[in-house]
């Protein structure tokens, strides 16, 4: 956050800088990690570049953590039960953890048939969660304040639900959620109604994964905006001699306050995108 030589700091390029992706991770003030771009991988006339950026990296952090995280816990409780002891410790906080995603996340929205897609709802809550809370780290970054990021994970859950629906309801079935059957209306006007309500039941399907992407992008992007924001007044009040130091002050508690509220926003949005993956998943599931 040094300014240029003779320049003033811009509060602007510092939060852009930090909530962007790049080729390079900082590590200041001890150094900066950077690499290069690799040559662009052409298919027919598109060019593509599969040099990993920073949220990539974190992405791969993320996922080794869970895995590890998980591993560890399964080992502890299996030394736990074959000592016949109850769970304790790590290993039982995370053992409540899953289930209570399990039960009350997965199979509670989903219904009966909820325990096979389970494993994907617990491993949305759980990736999603430490990609979050990566970026509350020093140095960190979170790869869900990435569109792209949190796009790819709305696309898997609609195909998810659009899939796993089509083979639960049939090729009839289905496509009446596409076209559905009006109550009480039959004959002609009953067609004229299932296809004028068509365009509509395909928007609301398409609807479902983009506020999914946006709402975990925003919640998490909005976070670091705000807390280097409010770091920001620290430099734009920095020559008003004694006054700054107060001004100094409550901006420290206005951070730590913010970093608080966002350590439950990282929680919660990891909730939130596991829970409405579940409900809509049930709600195609059990269509009729």
């Amino acid at each position: 956050m040094r300014a240029p030589q003779g320049g003033e700091i811009n509060i602007g390029e510092i939060v852009l800088h930090h909530t962007a992706d790049a080729y390079s991770i900082d590590f200041y003030p001890i150094g900066k990690l950077e690499w290069h771009k690799w040559p662009d991988l052409h298919i027919g006339n598109f060019a593509i570049n599969l040099t990993p950026t920073k949220h990539v990296v974190f992405m791969v952090i993320a996922a080794v953590l869970v895995f590890l995280v998980m591993k560890l816990a399964g080992m502890a409780l299996a030394r736990q039960r074959a000592g016949e002891k109850a769970p304790r410790g790590f290993a039982a906080a995370m053992e409540g953890l899953v289930l209570f995603v399990r039960d009350e996340i997965a199979i509670a929205n989903i219904g009966h048939d909820g325990a096979k897609f389970a494993p994907l709802i617990m491993t949305l809550f759980f990736f999603i969660l430490f990609a979050n809370l990566l970026g509350l780290l020093p140095w960190g970054a979170s790869p869900t304040g990435n569109i792209a990021v949190t796009g790819a994970l709305a696309l898997l859950v609609f195909l998810t639900i659009e899939i796993g629906g089509f083979l639960k309801l049939g090729p009839k079935g289905y496509m009446r959620t596409i076209f559905p059957k009006v109550p009480g209306l039959g004959g002609t006007g009953g067609v004229v109604m299932s296809v004028a309500m068509a365009p509509i039941e395909i928007i609301g399907k398409l609807v479902k994964p983009f506020a999914l992407a946006v709402r975990l992008f925003g919640n998490m992007t909005a976070g670091h905006f705000v807390i280097l924001s409010l770091f920001g007044i620290v430099f734009l009040f920095g020559n008003l001699g004694v006054w700054s130091y107060g001004i100094a002050g409550v901006t420290v508690l206005l951070v730590v306050g913010i970093m608080l509220l966002e350590l439950f926003v990282a929680f919660l949005q990891a909730y939130v995108f596991a829970l409405l993956s579940a409900v809509f998943i049930g709600l195609m599931q059990h269509e009729h």
